[in-house]
Order: C-alpha cells, then structure tokens, then sequence
C-alpha cells in the first residue's frame, strides 16, 4: 500500500473539505500539521520539483498579500518561493496530498476521484 500524507493546516476550509472526501472514500491517510509539526525544506523543495513553485505558493493567500503590502518583492523564481514558503508556512497552498512521489496539490474532487478510483481502499 502506498503512503498517503495529507499536508496543511486543520483550520483550513479546502483541507477540511479534503479531509472529508478521504473519510467518505475509506483512504487511509495520515494528516501533517505544518504549522504545529513544522516542514522541511527538501520536501518543499520536492513538491517545487514535481509541481512548480506557481502551483505550491498561494500567491492570493492573505500572508502573500500582506507580505507584498509590506515591501516583499514579488516572487519571480523557484529558489525564492521555496525561501518564502519555508519562512511562511501559510503561504503554501493546501491541501497537498502526497501519495509516494505523487502529489495533488489543493482539492479538486475529480482529481482525488482519478488518483483513487483503481485502489482497493477506495469506495464509492
């Protein structure tokens, strides 16, 4: 069976959604506190490599904003999102699911259904 992590924060109205569809679902996961449990900068690094930074920073987040409001200069390369998003925690976007090397990043119902629909542990 296949790791299956889900990253983010439990407040987070997308994770809970998230959370809510692997429950229904009967996935088994374990669920990544980032903000208690902290991350590091290889697995952002990582989710940089397979995703793009463009997908895994959430630039419309209110920490992003507010940073720009700040002075922060725009983000413009992957080094630098990978800075920030170490610095920010809330500036990554979430839910990302992480399924061995696979990752979904946010939640999109249709991409859970096709990662899942083929597993043993998945139920309609």
């Amino acid at each position: 069976m296949a790791e299956i992590i889900l990253y983010g924060i439990p407040n987070c109205d997308t994770v809970k959604k998230a959370q809510r569809w692997l429950g229904a679902h009967s996935v088994p996961y374990t669920f990544h506190n980032y903000k208690t449990s902290g991350i590091d900068k290889a697995k952002i690094a990582g989710w940089v490599k397979v995703a793009g930074w463009k997908q895994v920073l959430n630039i419309r987040s209110s920490t992003y904003k507010k940073l720009l409001q700040q002075g922060q200069p725009a983000i413009t390369n992957a080094a630098a999102a990978i800075r920030l998003m170490m610095e920010y925690t809330s500036s990554i976007k979430r839910p990302i699911l992480c399924i061995d090397d696979k990752i979904i990043v946010g939640f999109n119902e249709i991409d859970y259904i096709d990662t899942f629909k083929t597993t043993p542990y998945f139920s309609h």
